[in-house]
């Protein structure tokens, strides 16, 4: 791989200046609506469950998985400014390891909500608090499944190095790519990876834009793995964690507007109230604005994943189309964390009992809740605003 290709125009350290600043204006812009917005979710959330007994599990968990990541945000702005790692690896790797876990837990509990409402808009008399006993297995389940498979983005990466030397890796390695040591400097001018002389045992001259003494997160070293892993690993992640859980939740919004035009129509939910029309259309907003949080944070990076595998990879008959694709990913990985900032929003502007409690005056003093009764089923009162 030969990331600074001087005739596809940028060099290694260009790349590597961009993605950093691209990083730290995202990062920066995120962290403090998605820290209070989190915040103020699970309290939110809490006192609920507390006051009416019932369930908004998968919420409390996607504002979870949303503060979490926040929470490193902090760390990974202060390394895309000063562009040295100064906390030691163990932390590195936590934070680099979080990043991945967010993204796919909030899938994971975004693709949850999405059935759970889209349930409410098919079977409304069927959605009580029985139905939601299960909800904490699944949770559970889910958070097992994404920790477990997100262990290979830490461990591909190579254990054996010390972070606080240069790195003679590329600069900009995605999770299945590696190169070998050459000299990546830019007097480097030779258009193919065998002209390259290895890299040179002296340390590289200071200088704002030189290989920093301490790296992290994508610019770790990686472990080597043969090109079929590479592609089996790639294509897994996009079929497990991103394919099937958009044709969920694509499948969720398609069945819960068709279920709200029937109502409407007549064809369905005869001797249904007025009240639980209304209680469908909140479901409905809940389902099509989780497909929209799906689709704006999560897709970007999905599509250009593969595409930044051939591009790292020399694959990319242009050098147009390769600059493009290098540039547009560290964008769509900071779409990927916009979710943290954006699933509040989703809360406040689809949920009636969110959008009550923190507008009441009286919030910081107590949580008062008249629960409104609008569709029973077996003697439970159902009330699906949160």
């Amino acid at each position: 791989m030969n990331l600074s290709n001087q005739s596809c125009g940028s060099s290694v350290e260009d790349l590597r200046s961009y993605q950093h600043h691209v990083y730290a204006v995202f990062y920066s812009v995120i962290l403090a609506p998605g820290l209070l917005g989190n915040v103020l979710a699970l309290w939110v959330f809490q006192a609920y469950v507390r006051e009416t007994k019932r369930g908004v599990v998968f919420m409390m968990n996607l504002a979870v998985a949303d503060l979490l990541q926040v929470l490193s945000l902090p760390l990974r702005i202060y390394y895309y400014l000063n562009h040295t790692w100064p906390f030691g690896r163990p932390l590195c790797m936590l934070c680099f390891y979080l990043k991945y876990v967010n993204m796919y837990a909030s899938i994971f509990f975004l693709v949850c909500v999405s059935v759970r409402r889209c349930e409410l808009t098919i079977h409304p008399l069927r959605y009580h608090s029985n139905r939601r006993r299960g909800d904490g297995c699944v949770c559970a389940a889910g958070w097992l499944l994404v920790c477990l498979g997100c262990l290979p983005f830490p461990l591909l990466r190579n254990a054996s190095s010390d972070p606080t030397t240069p790195n003679p890796y590329t600069l900009t390695p995605d999770l299945y790519t590696h190169t070998a040591p050459y000299d990546l400097t830019p007097n480097s001018h030779a258009s193919s990876p065998s002209s390259y002389s290895p890299a040179s045992t002296s340390s590289p001259t200071p200088g704002p834009t030189s290989i920093p003494a301490a790296v992290c997160f994508a610019e770790l070293p990686m472990r080597e793995v043969t090109p079929a892993a590479g592609w089996a690993l790639m294509m897994g992640a996009e079929l497990v964690g991103f394919i099937l859980p958009l044709v969920v939740v694509l499948t969720c919004a398609c069945l819960s507007a068709g279920s709200l035009r029937g109502h409407r129509g007549g064809e369905e939910g005869a001797g249904v109230g007025v009240k639980d029309q209304g209680e469908k259309r909140r479901a409905l907003r809940m389902v099509l604005s989780c497909a929209g949080v799906f689709l704006l944070c999560f897709s970007p990076y999905h599509v250009t994943m593969p595409l930044d595998f051939l591009a790292k990879a020399d694959a990319l008959g242009s050098c147009g189309v390769r600059e493009m694709v290098l540039r547009c990913h560290p964008v769509t990985l900071c779409l990927a964390s916009l979710n943290s900032g954006l699933d509040p929003l989703m809360y406040y502007f689809t949920t009636d009992e969110f959008r009550r409690r923190l507008s009441r005056p009286e919030i910081p003093e107590t949580f008062s809740l008249a629960p409104r009764l609008s569709c029973t089923s077996g003697g439970g009162a159902l009330n699906p605003d949160l």
